[in-house]
């Protein structure tokens, strides 16, 4: 794959920076982190050569100096709110954050439970927390939230809130998803410092929009895209502009709640440190693109991607048809349709002509294979199949798995487990093809192939099953499937 991205100069370049952050405040800095600390697959799908744990891997050169404090507001641990990438609830993922950052030696201080209610449900969250030795604290809503300053500046606004203790300059505040409170968790500390003695600032880390790229830059299309739930809009940045005679790029959300947050700091210090939401970033990653080319098509192929994820969330009543509507109009400004995405034309033309559903995926060297519905298999099975034979140069007619095998594993699925679908899906040929590797070299060899579907691109012309979706996730496929049941049925 054609790399894009210097992630080396990033992780050098952005933990630099965001030293030079820390000593700008003197004694402590807290950072608001936006976005994914690790498995951050859209930078590494847009930004190519960006390795997915790239922001954690730099916390990891400024370790020694950073805690982390995760907040998450209680209303979505009181709703069960999922996360839609992992299919997890927030609250889990709080216990997963805490787990990963142990394990590679970051220091978990506190939970902040924001929005805090004395519900049977946080409590049992909150003991489970402290069971695993995380101090939690309570914060709460206050009348007026944000444009009331004076009483949110005050004893009965953010005095009101527990104040988080922290023992090191660097203090990363993240969270689960969107409005779990991250900036209300940073300003309220600032007061309790500022109240302590303690002269304290704040930064936000956000790695898009990407303020040194153009407004409707790929990069930044792609952004709007993944974001179309929250209908997060870019926009140039207008108190940048007339502070310094410069264009940059910010998102809405920052751009509405700087004026408030200016006068959150003069309430607080007496003045503020920023004259601009960019002013307030310490984002480098534009600074790092090395094939701005390489970058710009890997974004178009992204938004291509959301859409398709869209109109799938739509037909699963899980998305309006105004998010698709606005990435139908971000396809529009970026001059792309569907038919840029290669795999989708010629998964449609097969499926067309079989009358059945089919798939299709571009290998590394722009090959594509395709795969069909039969007796045996699906098409997505199909399809794995046939491209680890042309990986492994191994001839078309040449089984690798034996209908021999086959046939016994669809007996048990129909007759013992009661499934109606005969076909094996992806997980079940790749443990067929596993036990046939021991005894044959064909499919010993187009085991091994795998590890090269890792970004390759995937279209079938029907949904997928829960279980193709997750090996194709597993095996680093990107994949988009058209919005139609392959079964009508309610």
């Amino acid at each position: 794959m054609k790399i894009g991205f210097d992630n080396n100069k990033y992780l050098s370049m952005q933990s630099e920076h965001i030293r030079e952050r820390i000593s700008q405040f003197g004694d402590k800095l807290y950072l608001e982190f936006g976005g994914k600390l690790f498995d951050d697959y859209h930078a590494s799908r847009v930004l190519p050569g960006f390795a997915p744990d790239s922001k954690l891997q730099m916390l990891l050169q400024l370790s020694d100096q950073a805690e982390i404090i995760i907040s998450i507001n209680a209303a979505d641990i009181e709703k069960n709110k999922v996360r839609h990438d992992l299919g997890i609830p927030y609250d889990q993922d709080v216990l997963r954050l805490i787990q990963a950052f142990r394990e590679k030696g970051l220091y978990v201080s506190s939970v902040v439970i924001t929005r805090y209610t004395e519900q049977a449900a946080i409590s049992l969250f909150q003991q489970k927390l402290e069971n695993m030795d995380i101090r939690v604290y309570h914060h709460y809503s206050i009348e007026g939230y944000p444009n009331n300053i004076a009483h949110i500046i005050s004893e009965e606004g953010y005095g009101k809130n527990d104040y988080v203790e922290t023992t090191r300059p660097l203090v990363v505040v993240t969270a689960p998803g969107p409005g779990s409170g991250k900036m209300a968790t940073c300003l309220s500390q600032l007061y309790h410092e500022h109240k302590r003695g303690i002269k304290a600032g704040y930064a936000k880390f956000e790695t898009f929009p990407i303020w040194n790229l153009p407004l409707k830059h790929p990069v930044n299309l792609a952004y709007e895209a993944a974001t179309a739930d929250l209908n997060d809009v870019n926009m140039i940045d207008p108190f940048h502009l007339d502070a310094y005679g410069i264009t940059t790029v910010n998102y809405n959300r920052d751009v509405e709640i700087y004026p408030v947050l200016a006068a959150m700091f003069e309430g607080i210090y007496g003045s503020c440190p920023y004259a601009s939401p960019t002013d307030m970033g310490v984002n480098m990653a534009g600074n790092c693109i090395i094939d701005d080319e390489v970058c710009q098509e890997a974004s178009k192929q992204e938004i291509i991607r959301r859409y398709y994820q869209s109109m799938n969330r739509l037909i699963k009543d899980e998305a309006t048809k105004e998010e698709v509507y606005k990435i139908e109009l971000l396809m529009k400004q970026a001059k792309i349709t569907t038919n840029d995405r290669p795999v989708v034309s010629v998964a449609n033309a097969l499926a067309a002509k079989t009358e059945a559903p089919a798939a299709a995926l571009e290998l590394p060297d722009g090959t594509i294979v395709t795969g069909k519905t039969g007796d045996l298999l699906g098409a997505a099975s199909a399809v794995l199949l046939n491209a680890v034979k042309v990986l492994g140069g191994i001839d078309d007619p040449i089984h690798l798995i034996s209908p021999y095998f086959i046939e016994p594993i669809q007996t048990l699925k129909t007759d013992y487990l009661g499934s109606k679908n005969p076909r094996l899906h992806t997980d079940e040929i790749l443990i067929a093809l596993s036990m046939c590797a021991v005894t044959d070299p064909n499919a010993k060899l187009a085991l091994e192939q795998l590890s090269k579907l890792a970004g390759c691109q995937l279209h079938a012309t029907v949904i997928l099953s829960p279980v193709d979706m997750n090996t194709f996730k597993k095996l680093g496929i990107e994949f988009t499937n058209e919005a139609v049941y392959e079964n009508k049925t309610i």
